[in-house]
């Protein structure tokens, strides 16, 4: 993942200087002092020190600014991550100009996009905001449609919450509805993913979307569906469950898993198997995953479950499973040393655990 000053740095505001200049800013001496001052900031740290910059140097009329910023994007070189601070400094200086300042973020978000700076709009006007939001949904650019589903997502990364979508998503949904079967991958990946964050709060409105999408699908429909509801189908909903044609109830013999790993150093693999017999009287279909519980820094234990395989077994049929698990350091995850848990589960029912342990990656194994 690239680092706060690989994204935002000294070239990238003295480039961005550059672009305002001949675009005819005028002088911008607070920006091009700013990218001096970057140095062991973190990236919210120096999107604001830039946004801040821009908002000394360039007019405070909202009409003056944003004829500015579109003569800019006349400007190929006025593109990259450079962006991000320009639409945060739309968000504050055009808050009260809801329209036009919507208007200028999707102008904006084609050079790199300007979801988290549509927030206070939603925080603040959220009707007229949305209204204009859902004229996105048209728009013969992808960037812009992706942005009408991104900039509305409940729990957008990196953005500031929104209440009044968290409470209650359902506004969104005419968006969703249109964009659900997008020509473009990178629009329908979105769509999944806002989905998916209505999953977290309200489950039951996520499945009700979800089978409506699937009486009117199109070739790319299954996978929006899939992806949107995954947070569901591993938690073992019974309407996500459903809709894709699994059932708690469906009768299975689960033998393991197998720790064939009984300790895994940091940076190792864990390795496992089971096996799943069909005990019905037919075929019947099969979802299984695995969920490791980690050890956290208070001795508590946090469960994760990670997909595996699907597979559909005739009446008295087997399936044997081997599978590793690596705990390579990663930047999302902490790993602490010590007894951790593994566990089946088919059909969103969990079985019995096992136990393993992980030890620090310069701790030797055991014989």
């Amino acid at each position: 993942m690239p680092t706060a000053d690989e994204l935002l740095n000294a070239r990238t505001v003295e480039e961005l200087a550059d672009c305002l200049i001949r675009a005819h800013a005028g002088p911008v001496p607070r920006l091009s002092a700013c990218g001096a001052e970057l140095s062991d900031r973190r990236f919210s740290e120096r999107v604001a020190a830039i946004r801040d910059a821009l908002l000394a140097d360039l007019p405070a009329d909202f009409g003056s600014f944003s004829a500015l910023l579109h003569a800019a994007l006349g400007d190929e070189k006025f593109t990259g991550w450079m962006i991000f601070p320009v639409t945060e400094a739309v968000a504050v200086r055009g808050i009260e100009f809801v329209e036009p300042a919507l208007g200028l973020l999707a102008d904006l978000t084609p050079r790199l996009t300007a979801e988290t700076a549509v927030r206070p709009f939603l925080r603040v006007a959220q009707d007229r905001t949305l209204s204009v939001v859902e004229s996105w949904t048209r728009h013969p650019d992808a960037h812009v449609r992706r942005l009408a589903s991104e900039s509305t997502r409940p729990r957008l990364p990196w953005a500031v919450r929104v209440p009044g979508l968290t409470a209650d998503p359902r506004p969104t949904l005419p968006i969703l509805d249109a964009l659900y079967r997008d020509d473009s991958e990178y629009v329908r990946r979105s769509v999944a993913n806002h989905l998916n964050d209505i999953s977290h709060d309200h489950p039951d409105l996520a499945v009700a979307v979800a089978t409506r999408w699937a009486h009117a699908p199109d070739a790319s429909t299954a996978w929006v569906l899939r992806h949107g509801l995954r947070t569901l189908v591993k938690k073992g909903h019974p309407g996500a469950l459903g809709l894709f044609g699994y059932s708690a109830d469906t009768p299975v013999h689960v033998a393991g898993p197998v720790v064939r790993t009984e300790v895994v150093a940091i940076g190792g693999s864990l390795e496992f198997d089971c096996t799943i017999r069909n005990t019905g009287p037919g075929p019947a279909p099969y979802l299984v995953d695995y969920s490791v519980h980690f050890l956290r820094a208070n001795g508590s234990h946090m469960a994760k479950v990670f997909k595996l395989s699907t597979r559909t077994l005739e009446a008295g049929a087997e399936w044997s499973i081997v599978r590793r698990h690596s705990f390579v350091p990663i930047t999302t995850r902490r790993y602490y040393p010590g007894t951790h848990y593994l566990q089946m589960q088919v059909n969103g029912v969990p079985h019995p655990t096992t136990q393993f342990e992980l030890t620090a990656a310069d701790s030797p194994r055991r014989t």
